[in-house]
């Protein structure tokens, strides 16, 4: 996995941490609930990174 990926992975994942946070914080359960698909959106492109950098050894 490149670096770039994992930074942006770990942007995403934050992001939606924030949101889920905001979301709870407000009130808000649509934006709460994105903030947790955020999360796991970057989960899966993390997973799916490792699984790739396994193939390439």
């Amino acid at each position: 996995m490149g670096m770039d990926d994992k930074i942006n992975n770990a942007a995403e994942k934050s992001a939606g941490k924030i949101k889920e946070s905001a979301g709870r914080a407000t009130d808000n359960e649509r934006l709460e609930a994105e903030g947790r698909a955020d999360q796991t959106k970057a989960n899966l492109k993390q997973a799916g990174e490792k699984i790739k950098d396994a193939f390439k050894s």
